[in-house]
């Protein structure tokens, strides 16, 4: 998309490592060091809401619902030009000259997988990094397939994407390691991943973080399991939040025919709700999640921000009708 005529640019992406990722690829290709960036944690998936009143900007979005920002995005192409690049579900697109999109909501891609696309592959090591931190083991190792990267290499990158993805999690700013702003401004400096594996003092820190909570999380087993799938329940602790994504991610990987969830007291009667549907046939988490008040995500993943204590039961009956 053109530059021509804006005033102001403005980078809206989500949090966790897909959303890092993906801008970074774009910044490398075209710079725009003076952008604003717009992020939060991964479950604030409506951040176009936080520039109402804009006008005359050139706005990127990334590996965000467009159904989810539908309306602040409709106000918003009346007086600016987005580019919209996501995985998730989108519904129908909004009939704008000004909006330029790129989704594809396919189980095996991710944002940082669709702008590897766009730019012919040029930073192809980020989009692997990007594609593990969203469990796409296969599509990252595919990806990784084509190139010169050793296996040490392979891990060191599927390391990254999930130490990045990790940091996304929790319910406020205040309970993640970094701001994802933050994270993005110290990676940004770092054309190769390696060196910034090698040197990043924010990825020790998350290093560090991340064995003390899945040491703690692996304590837990399932409250329920049966041949659908597995459903474990966390209480309500920061470190729980900031766990649930690897942490549900790593046993998807141990039962590929089962269908997962983990379910974390948000202490007023409500529970966040991560989902993964089985590795082996990855649909239908966002068909449930979608059917609850403030459920949203992707085929293979999604989550639900507040599920009511009342609507547990349903929640177990239909989560094994859809992945039964």
């Amino acid at each position: 998309m053109s530059d021509q005529a804006a005033n102001t640019y403005i980078d809206v992406f989500n949090g966790d490592a897909d959303g890092l990722c993906a801008l970074h690829q774009l910044r490398m290709a075209e710079p725009r060091p003076d952008a604003a960036l717009v992020t939060g944690v991964k479950r604030d998936t409506r951040l176009l809401e936080r520039l109402t009143g804009t006008e005359n900007a050139l706005i990127t979005v990334l590996d965000l619902s467009l159904d989810s920002n539908r309306p602040a995005l409709e106000k918003l192409l009346g007086a600016n030009r987005v580019l919209y690049i996501d995985h998730h579900y989108a519904g129908e697109l909004p009939n704008s000259p000004n909006l330029e999109a790129h989704i594809d909501p396919s189980p095996e891609t991710c944002t940082s997988l669709i702008v590897d696309r766009l730019l012919n592959g040029r930073f192809r090591e980020w989009a692997i990094i990007g594609a593990y931190g969203d469990n796409l083991h296969q599509a990252a190792q595919q990806a990784a397939a084509g190139t010169a990267l050793t296996a040490k290499e392979t891990a060191m990158l599927r390391e990254l994407g999930e130490l990045l993805n990790y940091n996304g999690y929790g319910r406020s700013i205040e309970d993640l390691h970094f701001h994802p702003g933050e994270l993005y401004n110290s990676l940004k400096n770092f054309r190769n991943p390696f060196d910034f594996w090698h040197s990043s003092p924010e990825l020790n820190k998350l290093r560090q973080g991340f064995e003390n909570d899945m040491k703690k999380a692996r304590q837990y087993e399932p409250e329920l399991e049966d041949e659908v799938g597995r459903i474990f329940r966390f209480p309500d602790s920061a470190w729980c939040r900031r766990v649930a994504g690897v942490f549900i991610n790593e046993k998807a990987r141990e039962r590929e025919n089962l269908a997962h969830a983990i379910l974390i007291d948000n202490g007023d009667a409500t529970s966040l709700a991560s989902i993964r549907a089985p590795l082996a046939n990855r649909i239908g988490a966002d068909e449930l999640c979608r059917s609850f008040p403030t459920g949203g995500g992707r085929p293979a993943a999604a989550g639900i921000n507040r599920l009511p204590d009342e609507m547990l039961q349903r929640f177990f009956n239909e989560f094994n009708e859809v992945f039964g």
